[in-house]
């Protein structure tokens, strides 16, 4: 499978995004939301994440209790494994590229949580089979835009001359950072950041990068202009959950992102189900369906025209949205789900048949696409 080929017709204000299959590199315009905070006892000394509590509303919530009993709906093929582990993090990233994503958004959670250790391994193994890495920068205890900018620093200076950082030809080649629950900022304080005239500004910095938003709402549009934004992304995997994260809706919003010159990265995911943690919240369980929830999620980034597309996830397996390999499991008091008719491995090999489709078409894209820099 070939990388992206792109020629840039920056005269018109237009690109020619030329995909053609059939070589060995994974696509760079598919990007795969990765969680590097799981742990046992043989590497961390502990368990993390693993051992998940019930989220409550009233009651306290109930731990669970690995090696059996884990706070997900679905049980992991290969076992437990730890985000601190070389040989579990180098599987990880072998399954990654014969899936044919390029691109890692590696959760962060700032500097003293795992994530942050977890990166740093990203960094060492992701190069070896040809995967880049971008930043999803997570809700942080303390998180506000003048932190964020820290964490940039952090990050940039740590990361920013490694060459597994993923940088965005659609974007200028500048890295990239999502922004999980970006409406938790205001956009007049997002502004004071990726607003030129910002008061604590990147831009035109060696800080700067693509800032890439949550779109949740139907009416987001005055946030994502006065924020500064260089484009928005859906994440949730759950069909009708948010406007945001309904397919029919993706053709209204590539559209208007084109006429505002940003990004639309809509996200796929193979279904969802946490009630193992939010035992509340089955009304957003969406089922596989063997493959065909994916199948139609992709199909509606495909025809949406976006430039880029973000898959929900690799291993969030908390709210069962993973494409990590998964097995049938019984134990005392409850039965795992599983990918049922499907083998281990499907949701990997159906995502490496949608890139390949990704790949396949011709995108004339207008002016959105062209380097960021040039609009400031």
């Amino acid at each position: 499978m070939s990388r992206c080929l792109r020629m840039f017709l920056l005269g018109c204000g237009f690109v020619l995004a030329l995909h053609a299959v059939g070589a060995e590199e994974p696509c760079l315009d598919a990007h795969l939301f990765y969680y590097g905070w799981y742990g046992n006892p043989e590497t961390d000394g502990q368990w993390r994440h693993w051992d998940h509590s019930t989220l409550p509303r009233k009651e306290k919530g109930v731990p669970y209790r690995p090696p059996e009993d884990i706070g997900a709906n679905f049980y992991p093929a290969d076992g437990l494994y730890s985000s601190l582990s070389r040989a579990d993090v180098a599987r990880q990233m072998e399954q990654v590229r014969n899936a044919g994503v390029g691109v890692l958004a590696a959760s962060w959670w700032g500097r003293d949580d795992i994530t942050d250790k977890s990166l740093a391994l990203l960094f060492e193994v992701a190069p070896e089979y040809g995967v880049k890495i971008c930043f999803h920068i997570e809700p942080f205890p303390g998180r506000t835009a003048e932190t964020v900018r820290g964490a940039l620093v952090y990050l940039m200076d740590r990361y920013g001359d490694h060459p597994a950082l993923y940088r965005c030809a659609q974007a200028g080649n500048r890295p990239f950072i999502y922004l999980y629950d970006s409406y938790l900022i205001s956009p007049a304080d997002w502004a004071g950041l990726f607003k030129a005239d910002g008061a604590q500004t990147i831009r035109g910095t060696k800080y700067d990068v693509a800032a890439i938003a949550l779109w949740v709402k139907e009416k987001e549009q005055g946030f994502m202009l006065r924020g500064g934004f260089d484009g928005f992304y859906t994440y949730f995997a759950t069909d009708g959950f948010t406007y945001g994260s309904t397919p029919s809706n993706w053709p209204h919003l590539a559209a208007w992102a084109k006429e505002n010159r940003l990004l639309f990265i809509p996200s796929v995911g193979p279904g969802y189900v946490d009630t193992r943690i939010r035992p509340w919240n089955d009304r957003n369980t969406r089922a596989r369906e063997d493959g065909a929830y994916y199948d139609r999620m992709f199909e509606s980034a495909l025809k949406s025209g976006a430039p880029l597309v973000s898959i929900t996830s690799f291993n969030e397996w908390h709210e069962g949205t993973q494409i990590e390999p998964a097995v049938p499991k019984t134990i005392e008091g409850y039965q795992y789900e599983d990918y049922g008719a499907r083998a281990p491995d499907y949701y990997l090999e159906r995502t490496r048949h949608w890139i390949e489709q990704w790949q396949r078409k011709e995108q004339t894209v207008c002016a959105w696409l062209c380097c960021r820099p040039c609009w400031y």
